[in-house]
């Protein structure tokens, strides 16, 4: 019987990564625009992958409070189905974005201890997906990736009126225990599955989709 979990390979770079994680099973595939990240792809590059990835498999481009200029110019070039907005955007600029480009937007929010959980409830609802990451350590550079996890345990029984990712630290051996713990059914890793910054493990990709979908 098929998983009811669903998997996200987020911050794919080449034609091989897409590949792997579509055959691993994984349901999102995550293309990262922002400067600052080993993962960050050029809007032509990403325009080639996102042309090669399997139909129903759904894409995503992670974006950290790109202005409309930035997004004109990605939308407009690359084949997308959903955004991620990754930064500090207000719901307002949630729902603004969804009315100005017509596609799913999922909302990122950080958390690292039970008052971050107001944030989510802020976006539930606005946003037609909420993820639910590690918030970066202070002063770091990446607002996601950073491969650092959170006390799951916060999430445990919560529910909130927009579908739900869970994200931060997930890897092939503890991604299983999250999805128990959390009660999360969506999953999203980056860093848990490469060799080094921005550079994915295919063995790894397949090995974490199999534990997320057995768990």
């Amino acid at each position: 019987m098929p998983s009811d979990i669903s998997v996200k390979i987020c911050g794919l770079r080449t034609p091989a990564e897409v590949g792997a994680a579509a055959d691993a099973g994984a349901r999102y595939v995550g293309f990262v625009f922002f400067p600052k990240s080993p993962r960050h792809l050029e809007i032509p590059d990403a325009a080639a992958l996102a042309a090669a990835v399997p139909f129903g498999v759904c894409k995503v481009a992670l974006t950290v409070n790109a202005d409309d200029a930035m997004l004109d110019a990605l939308t407009q070039a690359v084949p997308l189905d959903m955004l991620q907005l990754h930064g500090s955007e207000s719901p307002a600029r949630v729902a603004e974005v969804k009315a100005r480009y017509g596609l799913p937007v999922m909302k990122a929010v950080g958390v690292a201890e039970r008052a971050d959980l107001a944030q989510l409830d802020a976006y539930a609802g606005v946003a037609d997906q909420l993820l639910v990451d590690a918030k970066p350590p202070k002063g770091a550079d990446l607002p996601g990736g950073n491969g650092l996890a959170f006390d799951w345990q916060l999430l445990a029984g919560r529910v909130w009126r927009s579908p739900w990712m869970l994200a931060g630290g997930l890897k092939p051996d503890n991604v299983a225990e999250a999805i128990r713990r959390t009660g999360a059914r969506q999953v999203d890793v980056s860093s848990g599955v490469e060799r080094r910054p921005g550079i994915k493990d295919a063995a790894l990709i397949h090995a974490l989709v199999a534990a997320a979908l057995n768990a």
